[in-house]
């Protein structure tokens, strides 16, 4: 059994200019060959979610920019410490898309000021270290929020608190939505509107930011204290980190 949500439409933009469009945005930033692998999360489970229509215009994006997306679906993810050693198969197939992925997308809508619930659980299940590799250190990431009310940033700030507590290397731009159920048709597409514009600019900075990074991949995850831990430097040892992010 699979999580990862099948995107409907990938090649559908209707709210895309494509006189606009750059196709491969890292163009000499460096090596885009393979695709970057982008791992999507989004925080709701409602039926008609603005997070997760949100996050799969975000993929469409991804996807039209040459990455390869992800999309998981956490609906029958436990709560972290509901399971005795997190073995639940969502928890399981989480991890291991965290560590296939080069970079992530995060949107969580805002709820009582905050990122929701099922957002935080997500980024929960995945620990710092998990035998000797590391499921987020070094990747990129993209933060996005929708709100049923007026524009607010609270959700994507939090996001931002938490990919650094990842070790994630969060971009600049983001995304928030106002008064979502505004935005989205009958169908589940994003209208065209400034909204949609700023999604189009976060995954294109996103793409850029990934393939940038690429090459400097082992050298930014090269730490101190880890060199420490892992013992004298003439003991043979492998650096898990850059191999997950480069793997």
């Amino acid at each position: 059994m699979s999580r990862l949500r099948q995107l409907n439409d990938a090649n559908v933009l209707p709210a895309l200019d494509p006189d606009y469009v750059i196709r491969r945005p890292g163009t000499g930033l460096g090596d885009d060959q393979p695709p970057p692998r982008i791992l999507l999360l989004y925080g709701s489970l409602r039926e008609r979610s603005f997070s997760r229509l949100a996050t799969e215009e975000a993929a469409r994006l991804l996807q039209l920019f040459g990455a390869e997306t992800r999309i998981f679906d956490p609906s029958d993810l436990p709560l972290p410490d509901q399971v005795a050693d997190d073995d639940h198969p969502a928890v399981h197939e989480l991890r291991e898309h965290a560590f296939w992925s080069e970079g992530m997308v995060w949107c969580s809508p805002e709820r009582h000021g905050q990122i929701t619930g099922i957002m935080k659980a997500q980024i929960d299940h995945l620990p710092l270290e998990m035998k000797g590799r590391r499921p987020t250190q070094g990747r990129t990431l993209a933060v996005m929020q929708v709100s049923g009310g007026s524009q607010s940033f609270n959700a994507v700030n939090t996001l931002r608190l938490l990919g650094r507590w990842m070790r994630m290397f969060t971009i600049p731009n983001q995304s928030s939505v106002a008064i979502a159920y505004k935005e989205f048709d009958e169908a589940g597409r994003m209208r065209p509107s400034s909204y949609y514009d700023r999604i189009v600019d976060v995954m294109e900075e996103l793409v850029r930011f990934t393939v940038l990074m690429r090459p400097h991949a082992e050298q930014l995850v090269d730490r101190y204290s880890e060199r420490k831990a892992a013992g004298p430097r003439g003991a043979p040892a492998e650096d898990h980190a850059a191999a997950a992010i480069t793997g």
